[in-house]
């Protein structure tokens, strides 16, 4: 990788976030309006004092008056982002880049996205662009299933002892969502109601797969000298790095539905931006993109918090747990939350932005905020095909 990143030239200095849910009585301008008002009033800053806007939307809106309209913005430049899953994240990353240019003084990233309304079950609510034919026409629970038994097939992990493993990584994060009065599914659920769960494809079962749900969250970014004009307690940019795939999955033969190269090449760049060495001892929590079970196992080992083939072992140790040596989705991740494309990503930020500052509730802060780092992680696509974002940020400079 050749990016030379922007560690310490930008700081999140006010956030907001919706609660995730079937929001029947509001619309995407009302979500819009409630995180972007939250980030503004914890900035200590209006409207008009931002210079530029970017939001990320997959469905909910085609231009920049998804924003200038609803918020009526006059003479800002407003710019409309999409990126698959990773549509939130991309938003504050085009904003952050934004900002460290010295373009602009200051920036708002905003992510909504409306989808119980609309009767779509899932990400597309467009049409598809013409193909060749050769493209795969499984559900995204079909593709995300075949990485089970490749995983289990390849490291000698018996089918009783995976199914163990993916109701381990489900039962922690609605664990987790739980505590969360954000989340939209806030209760936890035994290992044996997720085991009996009705089969959705391949053996994936209901509480392996997450959610669908409308929501939005915000962030207000400043240059990092600026920061503490506006809170006590900014997070500083620390690596913002995306890849996308080639799509070579399909036809690769040594392809084996064990590992996202994608997602292995944007957590190598971004470490090298923030100069992170040992991600295991030296990130304090992550937000992974656990879209099903088997992508947050594979996950684990792709951003390096455990060796190739040992995952499932730190799963079952509670590694990862609320009260584990890394933390992973202690916000209950898009297991507990749902996944409104667009706001996915930032509202991964926000819990960042609540742990790293200690403002996260007592029953789900994690234990080693002392380590001053968080990493959130989005993937959009199926194995073999996707695109991939890591972003870090952290409490001090340098």
């Amino acid at each position: 990788m050749s990016s030379h990143g922007i560690k310490d030239q930008v700081a999140i200095v006010g956030m907001g976030c919706t609660k995730f849910g079937e929001h029947w009585s509001k619309n995407a301008d009302d979500l819009l309006i409630e995180s972007t008002t939250q980030a503004l009033n914890s900035a200590g800053v209006t409207k008009q004092d931002i210079d530029a806007y970017w939001v990320g939307t997959a469905m909910s809106g085609m231009s920049g008056m998804t924003v200038s309209r609803p918020l009526q913005l006059h003479n800002k430049p407003v710019t409309r982002v999409e990126n698959f899953c990773a549509t939130g994240s991309e938003a504050l990353r085009n904003a952050a880049y934004a900002v460290a240019s010295g373009a602009y003084d200051s920036a708002l990233a905003v992510g909504v996205e409306k989808v119980k309304d609309s009767g779509y079950q899932g990400l597309v609510g467009a049409g598809k662009t013409p193909t060749d034919g050769t493209n795969r026409t499984l559900t995204a629970a079909a593709m995300f299933a075949m990485c089970a038994p490749a995983y289990g097939n390849r490291y000698g992990v018996g089918d009783d002892q995976m199914r163990e493993v993916l109701a381990r990584i489900s039962w922690k994060n609605h664990y987790n969502g739980a505590r969360n009065e954000r989340a939209q599914f806030r209760k936890e659920v035994s290992m044996d109601t997720i085991c009996g769960a009705p089969l959705m494809a391949g053996g994936l079962r209901v509480f392996d797969c997450s959610g669908v749900a409308d929501g939005s969250a915000a962030a207000v970014l400043v240059r990092a000298e600026d920061a503490h004009q506006y809170t006590d307690r900014p997070l500083y940019v620390k690596a913002l790095a995306f890849v996308a795939g080639n799509a070579s999955g399909n036809a690769d033969p040594d392809y084996d539905y064990t590992y996202f190269p994608e997602i292995e090449a944007a957590g190598r760049d971004a470490y090298a931006q923030a100069g992170v060495t040992d991600p295991r001892s030296q990130i304090a929590m992550a937000e992974v993109h656990d879209c099903f079970t088997p992508a947050e196992l594979l996950i684990y080992e792709d951003l390096g918090f455990a060796e190739r083939g040992s995952a499932w072992k730190e799963v079952l140790a509670g590694t990862f747990d609320l009260a584990g040596d890394l933390p992973v989705n202690p916000d209950g991740g898009l297991k507990s939350f749902g996944h409104p494309v667009g706001a996915s990503g930032l509202r991964m930020f926000f819990e960042t932005w609540l742990q790293l500052r200690g403002d996260a509730p007592e029953e789900r802060r994690i234990a080693h905020a002392d380590r001053g780092l968080a990493l959130t992680h989005n993937l959009g696509g199926y194995p073999g095909e996707m695109v991939s974002f890591v972003g870090i940020v952290g409490n001090e400079l340098g």
